[in-house]
């Protein structure tokens, strides 16, 4: 069956049931949808009688709680690689005529999703093969007066997939146990690439709020300590994401996204605040906000607790818990952002432009790829080149600086050089504007020497790739990265240098961050050396997978 961008599945089993189901629809699922899956329940729909149904409201209960929490539990599972969201319009403690719902019915007009169904599913059991067409047509009415969907909304039909499930299976009767809810909610996170511990977190949240949901987004401190802090996606980005998941997921809530500076945030002020949604982890940050709450003068939060869900496919080195830190993880060595097209480049050799703070493991990492057969181009050696006695540099640097900055056989200290350029940026703007476009040539004759021998790959090994604009010169850039603590314990074992100089030295160059908004590929070599290897093969295989794309597409235009 050919696949579709974005569904709407219908299940319509008794809450109950359901678990037992979950996994096996998701999987037919994903055979179906490629992109995003939206998940509306609708227990004890009949799609199969005569007269057209119609959507209705059902109270919040405990079930659904734990339903939630088992779909994106086994969503990560089975169907990773789908967008999956729980719909919870139709879900209400009591349908209230002030907001249009007097009624009964959860949908005065089709709700509009971010992401346009164009095929609907159901799990709704089929008794007589012969009726499908009609059940069929039956559905996409019902999801069309849902929801907008496609003009074109196809309908699937997973009874036959779930025939074998259904033998055996004994339907009870079942007393839902009703769920206390709140008028105003809050819930807090990084919320970095919205993941299915998140949604869970979130989806709990707004089964829970009545009204309001405040949503704090950790931001600027709160991010330091976070593994791969340079990965994090940037705050717009985190809370756009956010408001769209929100708005799909229960649009009649009052949605308040706020940036988080420190863990209690204004969830210890906001006096119509009632219930807190944290994860087993986090428990005792709602405990510590309580706390605050008393010290204020406000009533204390009802705490509501969900389980930190399995990573189903996590490695060693990762937790083992769906978490945003081993999303990054996974990152490493995979393209982090398209290469932009650089037509006026040949095609040959592929330049590869390697980058990173000091200590960062740069030109560890560059050896390793000439390992592996890139042509090794060290910017930094080609510096050493424009210095010696004869080079085209040379005399520039002296009239510029003086003869203060040579050793006794005329060579220039580099040292001595640094002292006078450091913390001044007039005197190393002077210095960079004679080297750079000597080291560029440079480069640029070893790029040609390649190109002659018929190398495939050139690594241009250059701390200040970016400062000296020499990204014209690459196809793509990878940046090493590495924590400031680490990178200070590196230096200062490897330089002899205190730790308060080697700071410094950390502080004048431009930030990790940076340089990440201009990576293709990432990677870090803050672990063992073999799992530095490992990204380095991964990023390896993957530039070959790209090239040879390229070289095909080419070939074919």
């Amino acid at each position: 069956m050919s696949k579709f961008s974005t569904g709407l599945l219908v299940l319509t089993s008794p809450l109950h049931i359901l678990p037992l189901r979950i996994f096996p629809v998701l999987s037919s699922a994903a055979q179906v949808v490629d992109q995003t899956l939206y998940v509306h329940l609708h227990p004890g729909l009949n799609l199969g009688g005569g007269s057209p149904p119609r959507p209705i409201f059902f109270p919040p209960v405990a079930d659904l709680s734990s339903l939630i929490s088992r779909l994106y539990s086994n969503a990560a599972d089975v169907c990773a690689h789908l967008d999956l969201r729980v719909l919870l319009a139709n879900v209400c403690t009591q349908p209230a005529s002030s907001s249009g719902r007097g009624t009964g019915c959860p949908f005065p007009t089709p709700q509009p999703l971010s992401h346009t169904p164009d095929v609907v599913l159901t799990d709704f059991p089929m008794h007589d093969p012969g009726h499908s067409p009609l059940v069929a047509q039956c559905l996409q009415r019902y999801a069309s007066h849902c929801y907008v969907c496609s003009p074109g909304l196809t309908s699937v039909l997973l009874h036959q997939q779930l025939e074998d499930l259904q033998k055996g299976v004994e339907v009870v009767e079942h007393e839902a146990e009703p769920l206390e809810t709140f008028s105003d909610v809050v819930v807090g996170g990084t919320f970095d690439r919205l993941h299915g511990a998140h949604k869970t977190l979130l989806t709990t949240a707004c089964l829970l709020a009545n009204r309001r949901l405040l949503t704090g987004v950790c931001d600027q401190d709160m991010l330091k300590r976070k593994v791969l802090k340079e990965l994090i996606e940037p705050y717009p980005v985190r809370v756009q994401r956010l408001w769209e998941f929100l708005q799909d997921t229960k649009p009649s809530l009052e949605i308040e996204v706020v940036p988080l500076h420190d863990p209690l945030g204004s969830s210890v002020v906001d006096s119509e605040l009632q219930c807190i949604v944290v994860s087993e982890e986090t428990r005792k940050g709602g405990e510590a906000i309580n706390k605050r709450r008393v010290e204020n003068g406000l009533p204390s939060l009802i705490i509501c607790e969900i389980q930190l869900l399995k990573d189903f496919h996590h490695t060693e080195k990762e937790e083992e818990k769906i978490s945003s830190s081993n999303l990054r993880s996974r990152l490493l060595g995979s393209l982090f952002t398209p290469p932009k097209c650089k037509s006026r480049l040949p095609a040959v050799p592929y330049i590869i432009g390697l980058t990173g703070g000091s200590g960062s493991g740069k030109t560890s990492v560059a050896k390793r790829l000439e390992a592996l057969g890139a042509v090794h181009i060290d910017a930094d050696r080609l510096v050493h080149e424009t210095y010696r006695p004869g080079a085209a540099a040379y005399q520039r640097v002296l009239e510029e600086f003086g003869s203060d900055i040579l050793n006794e056989d005329k060579t220039i200290n580099r040292r001595t050089l640094g002292r006078q350029v450091f913390g001044n940026k007039g005197r190393l703007k002077a210095l960079t504007d004679i080297v750079w476009p000597e080291v560029e040539l440079l480069v640029k004759d070893r790029i040609h020497q390649a190109r002659e021998e018929r190398k495939q790959v050139c690594v241009i090994d250059a701390a200040v790739l970016l400062d000296a604009g020499w990204t014209d010169m690459v196809h793509e850039v990878w940046v090493t990265i590495l924590t400031e603590e680490e990178a200070v314990l590196r230096i200062t074992k490897r330089d002899g240098l205190s730790r308060e100089e080697v700071v410094r030295r950390l502080q004048s160059q431009g930030s990790s961050a940076r340089q990440v908004e201009h990576a293709n590929v990432v990677l870090c070599t803050q672990w063992e050396p073999e799992v530095t290897q490992k990204q380095v093969l991964k990023a390896w295989n993957l530039l070959h997978n790209r090239i040879l794309h390229r070289t095909k597409v080419n070939t074919l235009s």
